[in-house]
């Protein structure tokens, strides 16, 4: 409206005058960083993880099982040594077209010239003939239909990447005309036909493999369903982890076709987040059709409390120390529209400032965040639940509401599964959750352990949620053994600046069978 327009506006330019403040949280929004030859070293892994890097991604659509563990190993070394938590992602290949350039040299391909697309895979790529992994694509392609090709997807730069026009099938092949001069180079490209279904299966067996082994040994976190088209994509991989003792592994539907688009409310009900890879998203809808499938599938997400991740943000940073202006505006205003992560790909596996990138999106978030409208989204997210609330409901939007009214500085809640940190988070508060996890004793017959660890990494997927492992002679506290653990998170919080003299802090806990919210004053 206009006349609210006026009221924010000076506000909003004063805050453009206001130096930005360091503070021990870059941002409530939450950082993916994809981990490979830049990031692999233990110094600079440290690095990503006190620039703000929550999840630590492993892309197997490229490099083996043993480099991908040599990464990780390092990871758990820098987690050690900077004692910040890090969730694992796991993502997988899919069906995903790919031609093989098995002596990585530079393939020339000039505009208006003709190049074949063969599934005959005993050809080396060359500027007339490129084999591609599917034997099926002449029968699913029609003249005027358009193929990408090259690293457009990781690089945004149209001197690496080529459009190509179908000029007609024959046989098993297809015929190309170039739209434009490009030079591939690397060991594998990338190849996608927009809005063509390709019959290949979206869990595969190099992706079953990767997870019976790689993903049952290092007991990963998260799982991102590459190519996630139907919502029986994301139940065969569910019932996959199932028989790889992963019961647990929450996963992230990838969305990047026209396909999962048509589909995607039964994916998101099914799906435990979602990865909106607008790479892809970019080749298969026209580019002025992304935004509104930006805005409209994290407004659904944060309706029903599901995290929103967005990929392909600061391209430029791969190769520049600085990101556009656009993709600077791009990342604030996909904070405004609610999302609850960034994904960075090629800015953090092979760009030249993987620690920069990290932190400039930190810092471009949390000024989103300043001004970012809670209220509204608050009033929407309860409208959107209705009545009768459910007692959980109830509790964790009564915690935020309070947070609200006393400018609380954060609210702690303790829990065992995550579930309660996770449905404050989804009331979208404007200050950090402090999920104090509660380790809980399990016994398999054989010896006692402990969860927690993997409860708390689970929750760093979660906008605005900061997992604290309270020790494990927490787990048995009761009635009263519940002012030990608020007093360690209140020290906690002091001891990072979370809290000073005279905050406010909401804390929803469990007492009994009952839920309950207070607020509590911070004194000397």
């Amino acid at each position: 409206m206009p006349g609210q327009m006026a009221v924010d506006e000076p506000l909003r330019l004063a805050s453009v005058l206001t130096s930005s403040k360091p503070g021990f949280l870059p941002s409530l929004t939450k950082i993916v960083g994809t981990l490979g030859p830049k990031t692999r070293s233990v110094e600079i892994i440290e690095a990503c993880l006190n620039a703000g890097m929550s999840v630590a991604r492993f892309d197997f659509s490229w490099l083996d099982e043993d480099y991908h563990q040599g990464t990780l190993d390092n990871l758990r070394i820098a987690v050690k040594n900077t004692k910040k938590l890090c969730a694992i992602m796991l993502d997988t290949v899919g069906p995903e077209l790919q031609i093989y350039n098995k002596y990585g040299n530079p393939i020339e391909l000039k505009a208006d010239d003709h190049v074949t697309i063969t599934p005959d895979a005993t050809n080396e790529p060359s500027a007339g003939v490129l084999p591609v992994n599917y034997a099926g694509l002449s029968e699913k392609v029609k003249k005027g239909d358009t193929i990408f090709l090259g690293q457009y997807l990781f690089t945004g730069s149209e001197t690496t990447s080529v459009w190509l026009e179908v000029l007609e099938a024959k046989g098993p092949d297809v015929i190309c005309i170039v739209k434009n001069s490009a030079i591939l180079s690397g060991f594998i490209f990338t190849m996608h036909v927009a809005q063509v279904h390709v019959n290949l299966p979206t869990l595969n067996d190099i992706d079953k493999q990767v997870i019976s082994s790689w993903g049952s040994r290092n007991n990963i976190d998260f799982v991102s369903l590459s190519y996630t088209r139907h919502v029986e994509d994301v139940r065969e991989l569910k019932n996959f982890l199932k028989t790889q003792n992963l019961h647990e592994t929450r996963i992230f539907a990838k969305v990047e076709t026209v396909e999962g688009l048509k589909h995607f409310d039964e994916i998101l009900k099914e799906a435990d987040g979602v990865i909106l890879s607008r790479g892809n998203l970019g080749i298969d809808l026209p580019p002025e059709k992304v935004f509104l499938f930006q805005k409209s599938a994290v407004h659904k997400c944060n309706m029903v409390g599901k995290p929103a991740i967005i990929t392909r943000v600061v391209d430029s940073m791969t190769q520049n120390l600085r990101p556009t202006r656009a993709e600077a505006t791009d990342v604030a205003n996909a904070v405004l529209d609610g999302t609850d992560g960034i994904l960075l790909g090629a800015e953090t596996v092979r760009g030249l400032y993987p620690v920069e990138a990290i932190k400039i999106v930190g810092r471009i978030c949390a000024e989103a965040e300043n001004v970012y409208n809670q209220s509204l989204q608050f009033k929407r997210i309860v409208n959107h639940v209705g009545e009768p609330m459910s007692q959980a409901e109830s509790v964790a939007s009564s915690a935020v509401r309070a947070a609200i009214i006393v400018k609380a500085a954060i609210i702690v809640v303790f829990t065992s599964s995550g579930g309660a940190a996770r449905l404050i988070a989804k009331y979208r508060p404007s200050v950090p959750v402090l999920a104090v996890v509660v380790p809980r004793p399990r016994s398999n017959s054989l010896k006692w352990t402990f969860t927690g660890s993997f409860q708390a990494r689970q929750l760093l997927g979660f906008r605005g949620v900061f997992p604290f492992l309270a020790s494990p002679d927490m787990a048995t506290a009761q009635g009263s053994g519940e002012e030990p653990r608020l007093k360690l998170a209140l020290n906690y919080g002091k001891s990072v600046g979370l809290l000073k003299h005279n905050d406010q802090v909401v804390v929803f806990q469990k007492v009994g069978d009952s839920s309950v919210v207070k607020i509590v004053e911070i004194h000397d």
